[in-house]
């Protein structure tokens, strides 16, 4: 089989990230599906949660620890929300012929004070094997040390590119790339479209936060630093907008291409 590849979907793009409430983004999860419809090579797809998510982890502080009744309601009530979306998703893909099958990572992933160190891959490699398309999701999960913990799908696409060995990765979001400023608020930022040895360590500087209130796995800036644990692998990631997608798997430098290869 040919080395997959791993595409993350940001949360920002199939729900309206900035919404107190869950709120799915029709028009853009078909329009993914479209670009999809027909993509011969082997992928699994990772989605965020948006709004599914992060307002109740927020609030309740899940992204933390369970200890409360309450936690312990909120815990199980993200899982089902994130179920929920992951359904909505996966119906769209399959309307349009891709055969997606959800893959929820909470259920056998275990982390250690917020960081992933252990999760099941047999079955998704088995299910590529089959040409199938695993659509795995961001959740809180079982932590070791904190009852629960944020298993972002910042984390979890990298970790999949690297035990699956993948010979890419794509993460679309609602901006262009990887940017010298939040291009949300800042007029002037620019585009930075190639990331090598000589200029990664210098990228951290221009990243910040979500600018999505309730956000609870730390934006941009903590997903080019999940992103690097994949491209200090060897695997070629690149970074773009969602509607750029069909260009990146045509492997067109749109975006940010981020290689530490050379």
């Amino acid at each position: 089989m040919q080395a997959p590849i791993i595409i993350k979907i940001a949360g920002s793009v199939i729900t309206d990230k900035k919404s107190g409430h869950p709120k799915i983004d029709n028009h853009n999860m078909h329009v993914v599906a479209n670009i999809l419809k027909g993509f011969e090579a082997p992928y699994v797809i990772v989605h965020g949660a948006g709004s599914f998510g992060h307002p109740l982890a927020k609030k309740t502080g899940v992204d933390k620890t369970v200890i409360s009744q309450a936690q312990l309601l909120a815990f199980a009530r993200i899982q089902e929300l994130q179920n929920r979306l992951n359904h909505i998703f996966c119906d769209i893909m399959i309307n349009s012929g891709i055969p997606a099958f959800p893959a929820q990572a909470s259920s056998h992933a275990v982390l250690e004070r917020g960081r992933v160190v252990k999760m099941e891959t047999e079955a998704i490699s088995g299910l590529l094997r089959l040409k199938m398309v695993p659509v795995s999701y961001g959740v809180p999960a079982y932590d070791r040390i904190y009852g629960s913990a944020v298993l972002s799908s910042d984390q979890i696409a990298p970790w999949l590119a690297i035990n699956l060995g993948a010979r890419r990765m794509i993460e679309i979001c609602d901006v262009g790339g990887i940017y010298t400023g939040d291009p949300h608020i800042d007029k002037d930022a620019k585009i930075i479209s190639r990331i090598n040895l000589e200029n990664y360590t210098e990228i951290g500087k221009y990243l910040s936060g979500s600018s999505a209130p309730a956000d609870v796995t730390g934006g941009m800036r903590q997903n080019y630093f999940e992103t690097l644990d994949a491209a200090k692998a060897g695997i070629v990631c690149q970074i773009c907008h969602f509607k750029s997608l069909r260009e990146a798997l045509d492997e067109k430098p749109v975006g940010t291409v981020i290689d530490l290869n050379r």
